[in-house]
């Protein structure tokens, strides 16, 4: 049974071979396009988002990278960041997939991991205190939440389309805004949190609020 399947597979295929391997005589489906009904603008600007979440996992890289150095030595705030680089590859990875079931990424999906996907070298690669990059991170996550903004806004109301992409404005508005805000406030509290320790303890106060970051306490 199993040499059948081989050799019905193999009828398919041309019998010769060059630089470039076997040729196989497999056409393409032919699927309707009627179903794939999003519209210029929001495929753009999905996929550009994709890149700016992508942007943000490698900056959050640098950070726990940063943080893990000898001469740095403060795994809680290394850690932490390493947390924040995964979750922004997952929301790249959400997106990717998100345009898949929508039928796009269909032809181009080797233009958009085409290297170099972004700027390999993060905004900034050092930073002066865990307080400088915890206000660094915050700043990055507003601007991700304006540009998931600019999304929902044009993709309500697409120029020059008579179209509203509800489905593609919720999933961003409930799945993608709700993590942002969360997230905002997380960064928030820990900045002042932290603000308050070095107040009362001075530089020991990084030191015990990286402690408390390692342990989960704040």
């Amino acid at each position: 049974m199993k040499l059948l399947c081989v050799l019905l597979f193999a009828s398919t295929c041309l019998g010769y071979s060059d630089k470039s391997g076997f040729h196989c005589t497999i056409g393409t489906a032919n699927v309707p396009l009627s179903w794939m009904d999003m519209v210029d603008p929001c495929i753009k600007n999905l996929t550009s988002q994709i890149k700016t979440e992508v942007e943000a996992s490698l900056t959050y890289l640098a950070m726990g990278a940063h943080f893990a150095r000898d001469s740095i030595n403060r795994p809680g705030f290394s850690k932490f960041f390493l947390e924040n680089a995964s979750e922004e590859r997952e929301h790249a990875i959400k997106l990717i997939e998100y345009l898949l079931m929508r039928g796009q990424l269909i032809n181009d999906v080797n233009d958009l991991l085409k290297f170099p996907l972004v700027k390999m070298n993060p905004v900034r690669e050092e930073w002066n205190s865990g307080m400088d990059a915890l206000t660094d991170a915050l700043n990055l996550e507003a601007k991700v939440t304006r540009s998931i903004r600019d999304i929902i806004t044009t993709c309500e109301t697409p120029a020059n389309y008579n179209f509203n992409d509800y489905h593609l404005v919720d999933y961003l508005s409930g799945e993608f805004l709700e993590e942002q805000y969360k997230g905002e406030r997380v960064l928030a509290g820990k900045i002042s949190t932290l603000g308050k320790m070095i107040v009362n303890n001075g530089p020991l106060g990084e030191f015990l609020f990286d402690k408390k970051l390692l342990n989960g306490e704040v």
